[in-house]
């Protein structure tokens, strides 16, 4: 017992625990991989991941030219506020750095008369450090300022133009409707680009400030023990970094893994709201708890061997950057002092040996933790690889959306040979703008995916001709007001039609936007485009009585009035102010879908006879037989690749309810 006691020391027991908790961290870690690997993807989970070839986000030749495309979107031009923000960086680090190495003298000289007893040299050396307080107060939160204005800048530059890109045309419907290489587009352009501009600006202040101190404190190191101390440091430098940066590759795959997790757990929860309703009269609250919690794991089990994995490399961080860093700086800093020979200290007493020890020894420990920081800030460089590939993703997508070129998987339930024959190509037809007339020529009707609808669409439609679309759920009739109001393309043949603004969409559920009550009747118009059409309040005011809406205004008190329209308008309320939008708008030809089912039926043929007397010409999608009368054609598309457009007559049998 007593041979056994002596080894149980404090030493030795913590040394024992570090040990245990190792093992036991790696034995929980391969349990969970192997869990994982059990489950297999049995698992209910919304997923994103494409097959093929992914930006590979490591720091390399590829990781510098996109940070470097970025960058020129961040700092336009040498004469900018960005470029005087980095020059008032880099000259309060250089300020910095001064500050740091007067600092060092001057403590030493303190120590110095403290040890010596010097009254007199205390008092000086104190003093100026009182009055050279506020200077260096001054310098750092200087530093800080340029800092957060530059990250706000960056974040600024870069949100604007990815916005222009975004809402440029029908960009942003394309990039969630018709390409799939990027899910939850809001996570990139909101939270990833804080993140990226955050990281550029903290690489650039943590890379800056230690190469300057490695350059003062090598020129100042080198008078003082000689060149060969510097040059020692900074070969170890090279060879941690290289080492270091080897072993951190997986960091940049890690972070764009994690903002994807990050992006679906987001994505699962907007859902929720959205169509909480729905979810409600279902009584789904359980099978949606399923899928948060299942996509939340992904997210939780991601971030899990991401920590492992930081912890790991912490630790060798910290054993190769900071200690072994400063073991070297200790061999280096000690051999002019330990040779008995150097000539720099042979009549030296001992209180000038303490002094040059104390401030080359400081000096070089400063310069050690500047090495110690650039080697650490390799493993921001890695995780900014991370941001920067998403982001540069999210450049490339735009620029090809706003080409006319996206990306989809391809689906056919057709036979291959019947599928070669019929070769799909987006974007292949001919769209030729014309007033007053809509005319389909040999137009196949598929949809972005490949599945082809109706093999060859053609019928034409002259303004003062209204057109009811009927047919079955999944026949084609929204997939038709699609490329007519050119959100998908055409796969073929050719389409005349009005210029865009020329047409309009009014939906089932009409979209109310944020703003005042005169916005919802003039979306997407401003109150300046209002002015320039010549339409008064009054007009307005006339628009929303045709609808029967007049009470609205009466109730609100003022065209100014702002709420949220969407709870406050009852569903048939804004089914009638989508109409009053429309007679404002006046296009030569309107898309109806289900847009008066909430409206009772005196008021919809009001409605329809109004459009009449104002030159509208109408599609419209709906069931009620009621509306028959207003139209003078009728399309009706079967569901099984077939379709007949003919006049309504006397004789035609009206369907609907």
């Amino acid at each position: 017992m007593a041979a056994f006691s002596k080894y149980l020391t404090a030493k030795n027991s913590c040394l024992a625990c570090g040990g245990l908790l190792l093992l036991y961290l790696l034995r929980h870690r391969s349990q969970t991989r192997r869990k994982h690997s059990l489950k297999g993807t049995s698992q209910l989970v919304v997923s994103t991941e494409k097959d093929g070839k992914k930006d590979k986000a490591a720091v390399d030749t590829f990781f510098f030219f996109r940070i470097l495309r970025i960058l020129r979107i961040m700092v336009p031009r040498f004469f900018s506020m960005e470029t005087a923000y980095l020059l008032l960086i880099a000259t309060m680090l250089v300020a910095r750095t001064y500050c740091d190495v007067w600092m060092i003298q001057n403590g030493t000289m303190i120590e110095s008369a403290i040890i010596g007893r010097s009254t007199k040299d205390f008092k000086i050396f104190l003093f100026s450090f009182i009055k050279f307080m506020p200077i260096i107060a001054l310098v750092n939160n200087f530093l800080k300022l340029g800092l957060n204005e530059l990250k706000l800048r960056f974040r600024e530059r870069l949100t604007k133009k990815l916005y222009d890109q975004y809402l440029q045309g029908f960009t942003y419907y394309k990039m969630g409707n018709l390409d799939n290489r990027i899910a939850n587009a809001d996570q990139l352009l909101t939270q990833d680009v804080e993140k990226f501009c955050n990281s550029v600006v903290d690489l650039y202040s943590n890379l800056s400030k230690p190469l300057l101190d490695i350059f003062l404190y090598i020129f100042k190191l080198t008078s003082a023990i000689g060149a060969q101390g510097p040059a020692v440091m900074m070969a170890y430098l090279l060879i941690s970094g290289l080492f270091l940066t080897r072993l951190r590759r997986p960091i940049g795959k890690m972070t764009v893994a994690e903002q994807r997790f990050e992006g679906e757990y987001r994505y699962v929860n907007s859902r929720l709201i959205t169509n909480s309703e729905e979810i409600a009269f279902y009584n789904g609250n359980m099978r949606e708890k399923q899928t948060i919690h299942a996509t939340f794991k992904k997210l939780v089990d991601h971030l899990h061997n991401f920590i492992f994995f930081r912890f790991s490399m912490g630790f060798v961080d910290s054993i190769i950057a900071k200690y072994v860093a400063t073991v070297v700086g200790y061999l280096v800093v000690s051999r002019p002092f330990l040779n008995l020979s150097d000539p720099r200290h042979l009549h030296s007493t001992h209180s000038e040996l303490l002094e040059d020890y104390y401030q080359s020894g400081r000096m070089l420990l400063r310069m050690s933790q500047a090495l110690g920081r650039i080697v650490l800030a390799g493993r921001e460089m890695t995780r900014l690889s991370g941001f920067t590939a998403r982001i540069t993703e999210l450049m490339t997508v735009l620029k090809e959306l706003n080409a006319g070129k996206y990306e989809r998987t391809m689906v056919s339930q057709q036979d291959r040979e019947t599928a070669e024959k019929n070769i799909l190509v987006p974007g292949s037809g001919q769209v030729i703008n014309r007033d007053h007339i809509i005319k389909f020529d040999h137009t196949p009707l598929a949809t972005p995916n490949g599945d082809l609808l109706i093999r060859d669409l053609t019928f034409e439609v002259r303004s003062g001709t209204n057109v009811l679309v009927c047919g079955p759920n999944g026949c084609g009739k929204s997939s038709l007001f699609r490329v007519l109001g050119e959100l998908w393309p055409l796969f073929g043949g050719s389409l005349t039609k009005p210029e865009r603004g020329k047409l309009f969409y009014v939906p089932q559920r009409p979209y109310m936007t944020l703003g005042s009550l005169r916005d919802q009747v003039i979306y997407p118009d401003s109150v300046e485009e209002q002015r320039r059409k010549g339409i008064s309040d009054q007009i307005l005011k006339e628009y929303l009585d045709n609808v029967q809406l007049g009470h609205i205004l009466d109730r609100e008190g003022s065209w100014d009035a702002v709420q949220d329209w969407m709870d406050v308008l009852s569903g048939g309320e804004k089914q009638r102010m989508a109409m009053a939008r429309l007679f404002y708008h006046k296009p030569q030809f309107a898309i109806l879908d289900e847009c008066t089912s909430a409206v009772s039926v005196d008021v919809e043929d009001y409605i329809y006879s109004h459009c009449r007397t104002v030159g509208i010409s109408l599609f419209t999608v709906s069931h009620r037989k009621s509306l028959w009368k207003h139209h003078e054609y009728y399309l009706h598309m079967d569901g099984r690749g077939n379709y007949e457009f003919k006049p309504i007559t006397e004789e035609t049998v009206e369907f609907g309810s």
